[in-house]
């Protein structure tokens, strides 16, 4: 699916209810680039401040942005390297994962206006040498992009879920996702039954939005994990029902269905964050997504439910006869 790869699109609501600017922050995984050399890259290109928080994690301060965290990702050595006694244990300890596990660069929020800043940034870890999801068949790298919920109500979270549920199989395709990525259990799909029941609703209750949510999507392994929006809201409820301390409250989508594919000079954030906008529009074109709602239904009516090669078909052309891509 071509998309524009450099030029951040605009989402169509741009301010959250307080009339403050939209923020989005990325995720990259990677390897290829040690943890020094990586914030040594973002230093330089961002004009940052490096601060060594542990032998497992950098933080690179930059003004009017915020701190950059760059972190060797993995959970063991992250615990290890906040509360061992033997420092020496805990370098050897990161410099032989380097070797086996990903170097993850997590930004701030960043202000929609800001993303370009980022361009120079995936350059830069280029260069140096970083690569990404095609590098191995084990650790599967991807990039997670979250972005703030614009209106926090129960009718912008119900438009967000039925657009993405709606899209979910086509932004698959259309992300290109690595058949390793694929089998993984951290980005699963929806159920189809969860997305029926979202459409059958015709909208639904905060109650209900709750409700449903984690009957059927109780992890934080999903491609659209809301968890993090959930527990912003009601973070008492969510615990009671997921016993997971993983799960942060934030009010933005956990968005992790794009690869991450740093080595490629074709390749940006931009063209990821660009299929991530497509959500975003359909959920904010009430007639729009009311008529793919209603082709889904249609569509899965019949015991053996959706044919998925076929909805992807009625997807692709929808949107490019509704000039959504």
């Amino acid at each position: 699916m071509p998309y524009e790869s450099q030029v951040f699109h605009s989402p169509p609501i741009t301010v959250t209810e307080s009339g403050r600017e939209r923020c989005v922050g990325f995720e990259l995984e990677f390897s290829g680039v040690d943890l020094d050399r990586t914030a040594q890259v973002l230093q330089q290109v961002l004009n940052g401040d490096i601060t060594e928080v542990s032998p497992a994690q950098r933080e690179v301060h930059v003004e009017n942005a915020g701190d950059f965290r760059v972190e060797l990702d993995w959970d063991f050595l992250l615990r290890t390297a906040g509360k061992s006694p033997d420092e020496d244990w805990v370098e050897l300890l990161s410099r032989t994962a380097a070797i086996l596990v990903p170097t993850e660069v997590v930004c701030p929020p960043l202000r929609l206006s800001r993303l370009d800043d980022l361009l120079p940034l995936v350059d830069g870890l280029r260069n140096a040498g970083a690569v990404g999801t095609e590098e191995t068949l084990l650790a599967a790298y991807g990039v997670h992009i979250n972005a703030e919920l614009p209106r926090q109500n129960a009718a912008t979270l119900d438009a967000y879920l039925r657009a993405f549920s709606l899209l979910q199989w086509w932004l698959m395709e259309a992300h290109q996702v690595n058949p390793a990525r694929r089998v993984s259990p951290y980005i699963d799909l929806y159920p189809e039954v969860y997305v029926r029941q979202l459409i059958e609703r015709g909208g639904a209750t905060l109650d209900e939005i709750f409700s449903d949510y984690l009957q059927h999507n109780g992890t934080r392994n999903r491609a659209l994990d809301m968890l993090p929006i959930l527990s912003e809201i009601d973070s008492d409820r969510v615990r009671r029902a997921i016993d997971d301390p993983k799960i942060k409250a934030r009010p933005a989508f956990h968005y992790r269905l794009p690869n991450c594919q740093i080595e490629k000079a074709s390749w940006s954030l931009a063209g990821e964050w660009n299929l991530w906008c497509v959500v975003e529009e359909l959920a904010n074109r009430p007639e729009d997504l009311d008529d793919l709602c209603q082709r889904f239904m249609d569509a899965s009516a019949g015991l053996l439910g959706l044919n998925r090669s076929q909805w992807l078909q009625t997807v692709d052309t929808w949107l490019k006869d509704h000039e959504l891509v």
